[in-house]
């Protein structure tokens, strides 16, 4: 084995007894089987995972899955990294061993248990809290247990009295786990219950006001029903509430990215777009547009294209002196999907209002329109874009409609 190792440097080789069987890599976590073999502990666990039940060196089935921490092997290793550290060799960090599921049933027992402790039981909470965040794995374990139905029950056993800090531990680790269709059922179909997480997004902390908004997301994008979602929707002060989250300080980039999935879910049920637009969402959306990473810039210029197909919206993204400067601009900046939405937008800003028209001509969208319908996005993009094309030739400058012959795209078709 030692002769078929490949060096990792020119004056260093990994000892083949740090390597894993399975991946051949350095071992980062090295853990024992039943059968006495050391494995890195991400590589058994891919490889029993795929319903290989044998190890993998000696073929032997395995009588037990637990996987023991090698700690020796381990101190031997990041050893080495440090004596090795000159050629490029990093210390490899101390891995945190994954929940133990005992644990996790004498945490959950000890939470939901009224006759306990308020503090003990909050200090189970927290555990749990700071497991989960550990690791998918630790989630995993934590979710086998089913611990959504006790979270729920600690979160609104006190709805008509001041939130506790045990109502929001419970909150926080809700937001870390999808709930299921009949939970989302069980949360939206009661006002009292509905109307407490909508009063804990006015906290005076921003952490629990960040964390309701992720468990209404959740709650609004896991329910099918329309008629309930729309009751969600209908609750006072939520737009209100939303909206406040999502204009926090960019020094809390979880509260933009929560804030924006909520707003989008909201914005999905059409009757209460309009409550949304009085809430401020316009000024919000156009505000932070610049701030958002990929996949929230999405949701975001989807909740701007939606919108725009109310009245009101329109009106009020018209309204805004950044609104069409800033949607030219990110045509193409983002991903296809951003330009669909972005260009669908600006179509129905310029169907509405002549102003827009010639607000986009003067930001360049004439040339941005001409790339898109070349560019390999999507065909809803290019229809939209080919669209918009057609709407706004009267708008052209003379020279840029000579010049737009050249285009073989330039005959604009309708939609």
């Amino acid at each position: 084995m030692p002769g078929s190792l490949e060096p990792l440097d020119v004056g260093v080789q990994i000892p083949y007894h740090f390597r894993c069987p399975i991946s051949l890599e350095l071992m980062r976590d090295p853990v024992t089987v039943s059968t006495g073999q050391t494995y890195d502990r991400p590589s058994i666990e891919s490889w029993v995972a795929t319903g290989n039940t044998t190890c993998p060196v000696t073929r032997v089935p395995l009588t037990d899955f637990t996987l023991i921490p090698n700690h020796t092997l381990r101190r031997l290793i990041q050893e080495w990294c440090v004596a090795n550290r000159s050629f490029g060799v990093e210390r490899i960090p101390t891995p945190k061993q994954p929940a133990d599921p005992a644990t996790v049933r004498t945490l959950l027992h000890q939470a939901g248990s009224e006759s306990t402790p308020i503090q003990l039981r909050l200090s189970a909470l927290r555990r749990l809290r700071g497991l989960a965040r550990d690791s998918e794995k630790n989630r995993s374990v934590i979710s086998a247990h089913n611990p959504r139905e006790l979270l729920l029950s600690v979160l609104f056993s006190n709805t008509n009295l001041d939130s506790t800090e045990l109502n929001h531990e419970a909150l926080a680790i809700l937001c870390l786990f999808p709930l299921t269709e009949t939970e989302c059922v069980f949360v939206g179909s009661d006002s009292d219950r509905v109307n407490y997480l909508v009063s804990l997004l006015f906290h005076s902390l921003m952490e629990v006001r960040v964390n309701s908004a992720a468990l209404i997301e959740i709650v609004v994008a896991g329910t099918r029903s329309s008629e309930l979602r729309s009751e969600i929707c209908n609750a006072e002060g939520i737009y209100e509430g939303i909206i406040g989250v999502f204009n926090c300080p960019i020094a809390y980039p979880r509260a933009l990215k929560v804030g924006i999935k909520a707003l989008f879910a909201l914005c999905l049920v059409k009757q209460h777009r309009h409550r949304a637009v009085a809430a401020g969402a316009v000024e919000a959306l156009i505000d932070k547009l610049a701030d958002f990473e990929k996949c929230d810039a999405e949701r975001a210029l989807a909740t701007v294209e939606l919108l725009c197909r109310i009245p009101t919206g329109c009106a009020a993204f018209a309204g805004h002196a950044l609104t069409v400067p800033l949607l030219v601009k990110i045509i193409l900046k983002v991903s296809d999907r951003a330009t669909e939405y972005a260009a669908g937008a600006l179509l129905s800003l310029c169907s509405a209002a002549e102003g827009c028209q010639r607000e986009a001509v003067a930001a360049g969208v004439l040339t941005q329109l001409l790339l898109l319908v070349q560019s390999e996005c999507t065909e809803r993009a290019k229809r939209k874009a080919q669209m918009l094309l057609k709407l706004l030739r009267d708008s052209w400058p003379e020279d840029s409609v000579g010049n737009s012959d050249d285009f073989a795209c330039s005959d604009v078709v309708p939609y």
